[in-house]
Parts: C-alpha cells; sequence; structure tokens
C-alpha cells in the first residue's frame, strides 16, 4: 500500500463508534438509484411473538417468477457492529450476491443494538435460520440446498448459528461462508491477534470501534464469555458445517477468522481459508467492479460448487 493511501487511510480512521452518526451514514447507501430494479419480495418470520423481517433476492426476473421450488438459497446475515447497517443498506450487495452466485438470497433483518443487546439479535437470526431449514418459509428447499453466510458481525452471527444448531440439533447446517467474520471478545492490548495491533489503526475499523462495538452489544460483561457472543470462546469445534472464510489482509479481524478456519479444521471440519491480498476491513459492500469483490465472488463460487458437487456424489 503506498504513502499516500496509507496517509488517507490514516485520516479517515477516527476514535470511536457514535451510533447515531454511524447509523445515519449507514442509511446513505439507501438513496442508490439502482434499488427499483432489485427483484425482491419482503416477508416475515416469528422469533416467538416478535415478526422478524426477512427479504427474498432473486437472480433475475426468471427466477422470481419461476418459484422457490429446489433452489439453493443462501441466507444473509449483514455486518455493521450489531448496531448499524441493515437489509435496506446491503440491498445492492445482496441483490449482486443473487446475480453472481445464481442462488436466492435470504437478508434478515435482525434486531440492533443497544437498543436491543445480545441475545437478541442473535434470537432473530437463529429464529428465522431454524424457520428455513424447518420449511416455512420455502417449502420446496432442502437443507443439503442451504448455505449461512455473513459479513463481519454477520460473520459472528453466522457462525453462532451453526454452533448453537449443532449444539442443540435443531437443524444441521452443512455449508457456512464467512467473510471477515468478528469472531473474538477482546480488541485491546490484551487481544492474543497480532493483526489488532499491526492494523488496529489506520485501516478504517480501528480496534477502538471494535471495542465500542461489543460494549454496545453486551448485555453484561459476562457475555464476552459465551461463544454465541464470541465463537472463538468455544471449547468444541467438531461438527461443524462445511466452510470458507475469507479474510482482509489490512484487517484487525484478520487473524481471529483464520485461527477460527484452523480450530475448526484441527477439529476434523472441512475449512478453507482464502485472504484477499490488499483489501481492507468492509471491502465486500464495494461494486463488482473492484477487484476484491471479483475475487471473493470466485472463491464463493467455488466453494458451492465444490460442496455442491460432493453432496450429489455422496447421494448418489
Amino acid at each position: 500500500m503506498n504513502k499516500t493511501m496509507q496517509a488517507i487511510l490514516q485520516a479517515l480512521s477516527y476514535g470511536g463508534i457514535e451510533v447515531e452518526s454511524a447509523r445515519w451514514i449507514a442509511d446513505l447507501k439507501k438513496l442508490d438509484p439502482m434499488r427499483i430494479f432489485v427483484k425482491k419480495l419482503d416477508i416475515e418470520v416469528y422469533n416467538e411473538e416478535y415478526k422478524v423481517p426477512i427479504r427474498l433476492y432473486f437472480a433475475d426476473e426468471g427466477a422470481m417468477e419461476s418459484g422457490n421450488e429446489n433452489v439453493p438459497v443462501i441466507m444473509f446475515f449483514h455486518g455493521g457492529g450489531w448496531t448499524t447497517e441493515s437489509v435496506e443498506t446491503y440491498d445492492r450487495v445482496c441483490s449482486r450476491m443473487a446475480q453472481s452466485t445464481g442462488q436466492l438470497v435470504i437478508s434478515v433483518e435482525y434486531r440492533l443494538a443497544p437498543e436491543y443487546r445480545f441475545p437478541v439479535g442473535f434470537e432473530d437470526c437463529y429464529a428465522a435460520a431454524k424457520a428455513l431449514f424447518g420449511g416455512s418459509i420455502l417449502s420446496g428447499v432442502s437443507p443439503e440446498q442451504i448455505t449461512l453466510m455473513g459479513d463481519s458481525a454477520g460473520g459472528n452471527l453466522a457462525a453462532a448459528v451453526c454452533m448453537r444448531a449443532r449444539d442443540t440439533g435443531d437443524f444441521t447446517p452443512e455449508r457456512q461462508i464467512l467473510i471477515y467474520p468478528a469472531l473474538s471478545n477482546c480488541y485491546t492490548e490484551e487481544s492474543p491477534y497480532e493483526s489488532v495491533r499491526t492494523n488496529g489503526t489506520g485501516y478504517l475499523l480501528t480496534s477502538v470501534k471494535m471495542e465500542d462495538y461489543l460494549k454496545l452489544y453486551e448485555r453484561t460483561p459476562a457475555d464476552r464469555e459465551n461463544p454465541y457472543f464470541a465463537p472463538l470462546c468455544a471449547k468444541d469445534y467438531s461438527s461443524l458445517p462445511d466452510t470458507l472464510i475469507l479474510t482482509a489482509e489490512f484487517d484487525p479481524l484478520r487473524d481471529e477468522g483464520e485461527e477460527y478456519g484452523r480450530r475448526m479444521r484441527k477439529a476434523g471440519g472441512r475449512v478453507r481459508i482464502e485472504r484477499i491480498e490488499g483489501a481492507l476491513h468492509g471491502y465486500f459492500a464495494l461494486g463488482i467492479e473492484h477487484f476484491y469483490v471479483q475475487e471473493s465472488f470466485r472463491h464463493i463460487n467455488r466453494f458451492l460448487n465444490v460442496e455442491q458437487a460432493r453432496h450429489e456424489q455422496v447421494h448418489q
């Protein structure tokens, strides 16, 4: 990375989190004029008495008209530090994902902290996944066709949902894709991960911001030891889904994502870890014309195609 770019990033990598300002900036994405062309459908699922909004994205007009029988599905949990972003602000990301993978994408509008602290947002995501695997959202989709996916805080939620599903036996995810996931519980100088120190300042997402996000998300400090809050606190990494982990070179979360993959692999899991060289945290929200995004979709499609072929071989 050249010195001019480093200087610009340093100037933009300021302080901690002010929730309302961060939400206002995120909401600017709703002004995207291309959103009117997105093929989508809004529905709801229940988390006890609460209705969790979800949005279905179709690859094209034909997919939208042909129905939802026997189609591969990605359930996606958006990022934003558990406090900002929404299905609305991720509209283009999820639409592009449907087009680039040819799969039906379901984006979950989980409730945000600090108004709704852990485990509320996590429970919303779990309820949505349980409904999908149970056939309540799409009756013609089999569990083997479903992939759980998330970026950043959404990667945390995807990993935690898969872990709880394993622990309870409520359903059995076969695949997960974690994009620069937030999986740890500490971003101070006490962090065991080198990337927190080397990338924790000057690269947009700072270690100070990550600590602020955790404080906004937790209900009590004891939550930080809960593996559904921080999956790297788990004692058991066996029997988790086949996994693709994408990390970014200049991201404070880089090392924890890669460590999570190594722990699953050591426990006997099938895991692919890909580091996107030169990328910063949050790159996945860039346009499809960006090299980092194109590289990511090459990894994602290869993972999905290999897993689908393996599933078909096993069931022949």
